[in-house]
């Protein structure tokens, strides 16, 4: 049997068995939407992968982003567009939606940072002038951690440091209500070697907290012993030290600042770690105090006034500081110790045993407790005193009264041991001005008013005895013959002078007086023989020879 058709076959049949079959054939006109739609598959997933990743960056105010147009870029290469700006659900923040491209992937990382470019004027100058006709952007500063992160916040101030960079990020927490802000410099000895990053306030803790990062290699400047200081402007003092200017760096003279550095006789301690905090003192001289940790607290009950005492002012024993003020006054309402009869103004000090140049050593705080208890015994006491007289600043002086050391009773007040006090300068001053007021009330004043009369009497009675006197001397002087004195007197004079010129070595008086003069000389030198022979023997002006014998007297003859 064939399976040829029958040749009789007729063309409707063949249609119907084309109809019937099981296999059907695609129309070649299929070919051109199915390769449309492979191409179109192919862009969109070729755009999608293109396209990269989106992120969430956030915002206090988006201040000059737009959708569209604004770009993010790092090292001035486009790297991904804003595409959305909306509020956040709060409405406290601004969100923008952006797409980055996938080259940029890596960069997106929890440390990575993002931050405004557009025009600003600052302390370190003008920048980002480019952006004035372009308008702002936003940039990208890699990090370099490898944690993945797709949201993060905008700043609206370049950051000090970019991440990676080589330093140390420290802590300062402080009381003061000072104007540092990001960007302001830290110096070491009036160079530049950090950069505050953060400012903020703790409201719950009352304080200001700072971040700051000083760079590489001056982190090994920071150690356990480093102290920082506020520098802000110019720093001016005027207290019983006298007057002080400090002027930091020209910048820190316009914003602010900070300084550190070590103290000294302290050692320079070990290097610290990173996210160390530190204290920020109100200056340099309140940094150095702060090394003085040990200390012992007293309580001065003072009787005079305390006008022009302050806290920080030195307490000095015989011009040494052992001490500081720590404040005047001090629980002023506190009540008075029970043997005292009147009120006592209190003032709290500090008296710090490391001053004495003991800071490296350990103290023992109840042993010099001790030592000041025997010393109260022996008269040491404490007073105010004039620190400088322009100002009017006061400071605590202490020394040894032996004439109250009898008198000395242990006293407390507020829970704090009492520093005996004695009376200070001007105390005593008032005190003998008042003394002496008081003599001059107790004197007689009409005795001595009585005695004064006495004597202005007197004296006038002797002005007048003085005043007859000078008329008697002014009639002398106009007498004529007074007058004549002077011309008489030129008279004598000039006869004298022509006597005296007659005497002249060429006049004849002259020359007779000289020849005298010599005669005379020459019979003097005649006499000396004579008076030495007379001197040396009296007889011989009575006989001729002085070796002949005295003569014997002899009986008469009897012939």
């Amino acid at each position: 049997m064939s399976d040829t058709p029958p040749k009789d076959a007729s063309p409707e049949k063949d249609l119907h068995r084309a109809r019937t079959s099981p296999q059907t054939r695609i129309s070649p006109i299929w070919i051109v939407p199915i390769v449309a739609i492979l191409i179109g598959a192919w862009l969109v997933y070729d755009n999608y992968r293109s396209r990269g990743t989106a992120i969430t960056l956030v915002m206090t105010n988006a201040e000059g982003i737009e959708a569209g147009s604004t770009l993010i870029k790092t090292r001035n290469v486009e790297v991904g567009r804003v595409e959305r700006v909306s509020l956040s659900d709060d409405l406290s923040t601004a969100e923008i939606t952006a797409r980055m491209s996938r080259e940029s992937e890596p960069m997106l990382v929890e440390d990575s940072q993002f931050w405004v470019v557009k025009p600003r004027i600052g302390r370190e100058g003008i920048s980002g002038l480019g952006t004035v006709l372009s308008g702002a952007f936003i940039q990208l500063e890699p990090g370099t951690s490898s944690v993945e992160q797709r949201e993060f916040s905008v700043s609206d101030q370049p950051p000090v440091a970019p991440a990676g960079t080589a330093g140390l990020r420290i802590n300062l927490v402080s009381q003061l209500g000072n104007s540092l802000r990001p960007g302001d410099p830290i110096t070491y000895q009036g160079y530049t070697v950090g950069r505050v990053e953060e400012a903020s306030f703790d409201a719950d803790r009352r304080r200001m907290d700072h971040r700051v990062f000083i760079e590489s290699p001056y982190d090994r400047l920071v150690t356990e012993s480093t102290r920082f200081w506020s520098s802000s402007g110019i720093d001016v003092q005027l207290d019983a030290d006298g007057f002080r200017v400090n002027v930091a760096s020209l910048e820190s003279l316009l914003g602010g600042g900070v300084s550190f550095g070590v103290p000294d006789d302290l050692p320079l301690g070990l290097p610290v770690e990173a996210d160390t905090t530190f204290n920020l003192y109100a200056d340099e001289d309140m940094a150095r105090q702060g090394t003085f940790n040990r200390y012992l607290e007293y309580v001065l009950l003072v009787d005079d006034t305390i006008r022009g005492l302050s806290r920080g002012a030195p307490v000095e024993f015989r011009g040494v500081r052992v001490g500081t003020v720590a404040a005047a006054p001090w629980e002023f309402t506190a009540p008075q110790p029970e043997t005292r009869s009147g009120f006592s103004i209190p003032v709290l000090i500090r008296i710090e045993p490391q001053r004495l140049g003991i800071e490296n050593q350990e103290i023992d705080i109840d042993e010099w407790r001790s030592r000041f208890e025997r010393l109260f015994g022996l008269g040491l006491r404490a007073s105010l005193k004039s620190g400088n007289l322009l100002t009017g600043s006061l400071f605590v002086d202490i020394t040894f009264n032996p004439d109250e050391a009898e008198d000395y009773r242990a006293e407390t007040f507020s829970d704090r041991a009492v520093f005996p006090t004695t009376s200070g300068g001007f105390a005593l001053i008032e005190a003998q001005v008042t003394n002496l007021l008081d003599k001059l009330n107790r004197l007689e004043i009409e005795p001595l008013l009585e005695g004064v009369e006495r004597n202005l009497s007197a004296s006038e009675a002797m002005l007048g005895e003085i005043r007859d006197l000078s008329s008697s001397l002014q009639a002398l002087i106009e007498d004529p013959d007074t007058r004549s004195i002077p011309g008489n007197l030129n008279a004598t004079l000039e006869d004298m002078q022509q006597t005296l010129r007659g005497l002249s070595p060429e006049s004849a008086a002259y020359q007779e007086l000289t020849g005298t003069v010599e005669r005379l000389d020459r019979l003097m030198r005649d006499l000396q023989p004579v008076a030495r022979t007379l001197n040396e023997n009296p007889r011989a002006l009575l006989f001729d020879n002085l070796d002949t014998r005295d003569p014997i007297p002899r009986a008469p003859r009897n012939d």
